[in-house]
């Protein structure tokens, strides 16, 4: 897939999260890479990692983090592309993988995110829209 298809996929993903998220989106930087590069630190070997939330959630941050390095979502475009076999499930898995990293941003409980989560895949799953 070329990586404007992938970052509109990305986009499309942003764009869909529930309305109660995304006015909260205003500082967080989202980048598609190939690959996890130096961004990853302390991951564990052998897993196939997807995204990645490097910053502090919103549910920590103190009046100095106004001075601190921006927040970044990371998606790994080749890492997705890996796992799927078809473009839908390249598209599902971009949605989730981005509502995942967002909900590292926002500090939700991994329950909250679970929830999220089941929602997405009760909303269509992997079917093209």
């Amino acid at each position: 897939m070329s990586r404007s298809r992938f970052e509109r996929l990305v986009q499309e993903a942003l764009d869909g999260l529930p309305d109660e998220i995304r006015p909260h989106l205003t500082d967080v930087a989202v980048v598609v890479k190939d690959r996890p590069g130096r961004e990853v630190r302390g991951v564990p070997g052998g897993r196939t990692l997807l995204g990645l939330y490097v910053g502090t959630p919103l549910t920590e941050r103190s009046v100095f983090h106004a001075w601190s390095y921006p927040d970044t979502i990371y998606i790994y475009q080749r890492n997705i592309e890996a796992i799927c076999q078809t473009p839908d499930e390249v598209r599902y898995q971009v949605r989730l993988t981005v509502l995942h990293e967002v909900g590292h941003y926002l500090g939700l409980s991994e329950d909250r995110l679970q929830a999220l989560e089941a929602a997405l895949e009760t909303d269509g799953g992997g079917e093209s829209e």
